[in-house]
């Protein structure tokens, strides 16, 4: 599992699913061609996301799809995910390293230059940088409606050399200038899990980061 090659990346989150569960909604994901997932799923309790990570492990197991899990490296450990995302409040990622072992997907949320060279120097084998175009998804953090803007991708990866996802507000229509700016691929919530047909708005987000990748 490379993060070099994703260009696609679904974080999961049911409670905007439009009463759909995530199952579906990976699943949808997957035929549409998603390259990794992240079960997110704030505000549930560790049982109900050890349960749901079985699930998910054995769907994206199936399809060699990554799978990794958001801050929980317990949670990881215990459905054999690929690996797990960590934010700035949650275990350093030297820790997750030596609980998780050398070959587990490390990646690491960061929103300064700082943060990003810290994290690499800790082993971190991808970050997840944003909110690039703002977002609603992340109800705890208000501030990130406003977005951070392209200049910080361009930022961060001129300054590390482990692979960068952008996240926050993006979508097929506005997918392509992050990838331009230097992230290798790009992270959603809502374009794909509130979609009405989910399958579909996976290949729409494909189809823009390869022509991208295309174009190069």
């Amino acid at each position: 599992m490379n993060p070099e090659n994703w260009r696609t990346y679904l974080v999961t989150q049911e409670s905007l699913s439009e009463g759909r569960r995530t199952t579906e909604i990976v699943e949808a994901a997957i035929d549409g061609g998603i390259d990794v997932v992240q079960l997110r799923e704030k505000d549930t309790d560790a049982r109900w996301r050890y349960e749901l990570g079985r699930e998910l492990r054995e769907r994206t197991a199936e399809a060699d799809v990554a799978l990794l899990v958001n801050d929980r490296v317990d949670i990881a450990q215990a459905i054999d995910a690929d690996g797990v995302h960590l934010g700035q409040s949650d275990l350093p990622v030297a820790v997750a390293r030596e609980l998780l072992g050398p070959d587990a997907v490390i990646g690491c949320s960061t929103s300064t230059v700082e943060e990003a060279l810290e994290a690499e120097d800790a082993g971190a084998d991808y970050l997840g940088v944003g909110a690039i175009y703002g977002t609603d998804s992340k109800k705890d953090v208000p501030e990130e409606k406003d977005g951070t803007g392209l200049e910080l991708i361009s930022e961060i990866t001129e300054a590390v050399s482990i692979p960068v996802i952008g996240i926050g507000g993006i979508t097929a229509a506005n997918a392509a200038p992050v990838l331009e700016a230097g992230a290798t691929g790009v992270a959603v919530i809502s374009e794909i899990t509130a979609a009405e047909d989910p399958a579909a708005a996976t290949s729409d987000l494909e189809a823009a980061t390869e022509e991208v990748v295309d174009d190069e």
